[in-house]
């Protein structure tokens, strides 16, 4: 672990600026992170020298932050070092190898990480968004197949373990059907993109933007699975050591996710260029694949149906538990742990001290 440094916390023009992104909110309505005064007026945050993130190419308010460089500005001392990866499983395995603080996976990996046999020491401190057309299920034009059930005898890919084999399992199952009777094939999305193209499989369950990028018929969305009680997440998790030892930090990059949302509910037209100049996309594709995505702000967290607060805690952690009790039928966990224990993996100080009423 590097030396302990304070570092000067930029959070004036922060705040100031998701203000100005939602008009609809006050000043006295506006997260600030938890932090100390200076006799100068400025405010301090203890922070390690390197800040390591693990994000995904997934069209929301993390590469708005990514982009537009929020976190380097809010911790000028601090280097922050963005690692992409291709799915939450690979995520995982990095937190396990120590290799970043914070990171972005879907519900599914984040409830296998939860578990055992991982039982990884983070928390899920930020809903990025929660999945809905953005993540479907599509099959080949000329396949002949035009519904799930068309797919009894099919090739289908999909990233196991991550939110769209969850969906793609509870699809098949209100369908009539079992993993057996369909051939599952393990790819990442750009390895799903290329099968694809030399017509190795017959349908995919995907995300944006390889989702868009396929075409093909769509058979269901994530929309359509939550509605029938299988809601998937975009979640950031914090490591446990993080938290700790930098509350500061947290709370800081907390401040930087809630104006990406801010921004992107209230202006959605500069958060789209942002994140199509990440993912090298026009903004009107962009545009059209966050419409594929509801996005929250801390406050709107906060509330019974997700978070809840650490005084009378949400629901969240029963969609985890549902999610458990996926990946234990799939043999992917050796347990379904308690609600309590996937309870506790809900970052609720963080997000009281950030989000909470003052």
């Amino acid at each position: 672990m590097s030396a302990r440094k304070l570092v000067t916390l930029a959070l004036a023009g922060l705040v100031l600026a998701a203000t100005a992104a939602c008009s609809s909110s006050s000043d006295a309505d506006e997260p600030t992170p938890s932090s100390s005064a200076t006799s100068d007026g400025s405010t301090k945050v203890d922070a390690p020298d390197t800040l390591r993130i693990a994000y995904q190419q997934i069209p929301n308010g993390d590469l708005v932050v990514k982009h537009n460089k929020w976190l380097e500005s809010a911790l000028p001392d601090t280097k922050i070092d963005w690692v992409r990866f291709d799915s939450g499983g690979d995520v995982n395995t990095a937190v396990v190898a120590g290799s970043v603080d914070i990171g972005l996976a879907g519900s599914s990996p984040v409830t296998r990480g939860l578990s055992e046999p991982l039982n990884i020491p983070y928390q899920v401190a930020w809903i990025h968004d929660v999945i809905g057309d953005a993540e479907s299920l599509v099959a080949r034009d000329g396949s002949g197949i035009a519904s799930i059930a068309d797919l009894k005898g099919h090739k289908i890919a999909t990233p196991f373990a991550s939110t769209s084999h969850y969906s793609l399992v509870a699809a098949l199952t209100d369908a009539g059907l079992s993993t057996d009777d369909v051939t599952l094939v393990d790819l990442q999305p750009a390895d799903i993109l290329a099968a694809w193209t030399r017509g190795d499989v017959d349908a995919a369950y995907v995300w944006d933007p390889t989702l868009s990028q396929l075409g093909g018929t769509v058979l269901t969305t994530s929309t359509k699975q939550a509605a029938a009680g299988h809601p998937t997440y975009d979640l950031g998790v914090v490591t446990t050591a993080l938290a700790q030892k930098y509350p500061g930090v947290v709370d800081a990059w907390l401040t930087a996710q809630d104006k990406a949302v801010a921004q992107l509910q209230d202006d959605t037209a500069t958060a789209a260029d942002a994140i199509a100049a990440e993912l090298d996309l026009s903004a009107d594709d962009v545009t059209k694949q966050l419409a594929g995505l509801t996005f929250l702000r801390g406050t709107e967290q906060l509330v019974p149906q997700y978070f809840g607060t650490k005084a009378t805690p949400g629901s969240f952690a029963d969609s985890l538990h549902q999610a458990a009790e996926f990946l234990h039928g799939q043999d992917a966990i050796d347990a379904v742990p308690d609600v309590s224990t996937l309870q506790a993996g809900i970052a609720l100080d963080a997000l009281d001290r950030t989000f909470g009423q003052k």
